[in-house]
C-alpha cells in the first residue's frame, strides 16, 4: 500500500489520551525469554471473544486458540474465558521491531535509557490473507504518515473486482481508509506497519502484505518509533523459551504461501538446544506431550517437563475476574477503546 503524502512526526496527545495501555514488560533475566501471564475472565453475556482479543490486546488468532470449545461470537453467560497474554520472546538480538508471521505478533524494544529499562511492548497484527505474503528478513522504517490517503494498486482492485466487489482507485484520509489513520513505511517496497478499518479480524489473515494493528496500537507504536529503526520479519511456527528456568514451547498454523519452516522433534530439540544455558540439573522433559503439541498447536507457552501442569489445567483452578466493559459500538474504527477504570477518554 502506498500512501501518496509524507508527513512528519505528529502530536498525537488527543488519541494517546484514550489509548489502552500497551502491553510492556520488563525484559526478562536469570535466562528467561519469557514475558506476560495468562489469566482468566467471565465476561458479560453481550460481549464476544472479539471483544476480549481488542480490550486486552491479544488478538484474534491467540483467544481462539486458547479457547477452543468456545463460540467466539457468543461466549455464554458466566464462561470462563482464558486472557492469553503470556508471550515466548522471538530469538536475540532484541533491538527494534520483530514480527512473527504465524504468531501473529509484532514485538517491539524500545531502547534502554537511564529513565527508562529495557522493556519489550508487544501488540498483534493480521498478516496477509492467502495468495499473498510479507516479505521475510531484515529492513528499516523509512518513513512515517499520519492520515495517510491510498491509492490503490492495480492489483488489488482486480482481485476484488473479480469477486463483484466495486472497488476504488483511491481512498481519502480518514476512518474508511483501509489504511487506518497512521502508518509506518518499512523498506520492503510497498509493505507498511499500520491501523485498520476492519478491527474485528485482527490477528487474522486480511492484508495484502501490510501488517495490521488495532488503531490504538497504531496510535502507541506510531510515536515511539523513528526512521532508521531496525526491522525483522520472520517465520516460525514453532518458538521454543525458557519460563522460571524451564523449557516452553508453542506451536502456530504455518501459513502456506512461505516454505514450509521445520516443526518436527529434530527441530524442536535442535532448538532447545540452542536456548540460553540454564542453572541447576537438566530436566526430563515429556517428549510424547511435545509431539502432540506440534500436531495440534498452542498459542500460550506450554512447559515440556514432565509432571508439569498444561496451561488450561492450571488456570481451571485460578480466580476469574469480571469483564463488564461494554462491547466497541459502532465507532470501534477509532482509536478509543472503552474506558478502563481510573483512566480518562480524551476530548479529541
Amino acid at each position: 500500500m502506498r500512501p501518496p503524502f509524507r508527513l512528519g512526526i505528529p502530536v498525537l496527545a488527543g488519541l494517546f489520551a484514550t489509548a489502552a495501555p500497551a502491553l510492556e514488560f520488563a525484559l526478562p533475566t536469570q535466562g528467561d525469554t519469557v514475558v506476560g501471564e495468562a489469566f482468566v475472565v467471565t465476561p458479560t453475556p453481550d460481549n464476544t471473544l472479539f471483544d476480549l482479543a481488542r480490550y486486552f490486546d491479544t488478538g484474534a488468532l491467540d483467544i481462539t486458540l486458547s479457547n477452543p470449545r468456545l463460540d467466539p461470537w457468543v461466549p455464554g453467560a458466566g464462561q470462563r474465558v482464558i486472557i492469553p497474554t503470556e508471550y515466548i520472546l522471538p530469538p536475540k538480538p532484541w533491538r527494534g521491531i520483530v514480527v512473527n508471521i504465524p504468531q501473529r505478533r509484532l514485538f517491539y524494544f524500545p531502547p534502554k535509557t537511564a529513565r527508562r529499562p529495557a522493556t519489550v511492548i508487544t501488540f498483534p497484527v493480521s498478516i496477509a490473507r492467502e495468495g499473498w505474503s510479507t516479505p521475510l528478513g531484515d529492513t528499516r522504517v523509512v518513513g512515517k504518515y499520519k492520515d495517510p490517503a491510498w491509492i490503490v494498486p492495480r492489483s488489488i482492485k482486480a482481485e476484488h473486482e473479480a469477486g463483484g466487489e466495486p472497488f476504488p482507485d483511491y481512498f481519502p484520509p480518514g476512518v474508511d481508509n483501509p489504511m487506518g489513520m497512521l502508518a509506518i513505511q518499512t523498506g520492503f517496497r510497498g509493505i507498511f506497519i499500520h491501523g485498520t478499518n476492519k478491527p474485528w479480524g485482527l490477528g487474522l489473515r486480511q492484508s495484502h502484505g501490510c501488517l495490521h494493528l488495532y488503531p490504538e496500537d497504531a496510535v502507541q507504536l506510531f510515536g515511539q518509533v523513528a526512521a532508521g529503526l531496525p526491522v525483522r520479519i520472520e517465520n516460525r511456527p514453532l518458538v521454543v523459551g525458557i519460563r522460571h528456568g524451564g523449557v516452553v514451547m508453542a506451536r502456530y498454523p504455518g501459513v502456506s504461501e512461505y516454505p514450509a519452516a521445520p516443526v518436527g522433534l529434530d527441530t524442536l530439540r535442535a532448538r532447545i538446544a540452542a536456548l540460553p544455558p540454564r542453572a541447576g540439573p537438566p530436566e526430563e522433559l515429556d517428549w510424547a506431550r511435545a509431539k502432540a503439541l506440534l500436531g495440534s498447536g498452542s498459542a500460550l507457552p506450554v512447559p515440556l517437563a514432565v509432571g508439569s501442569p498444561l496451561p488450561a489445567r492450571r488456570l481451571a483452578d485460578a480466580p476469574a475476574r469480571p469483564y463488564t466493559h461494554p462491547p466497541y459500538g459502532s465507532d470501534a474504527n477509532q482509536a478509543s477503546p472503552p474506558v478502563r477504570p481510573g483512566s480518562a477518554a480524551g476530548t479529541d
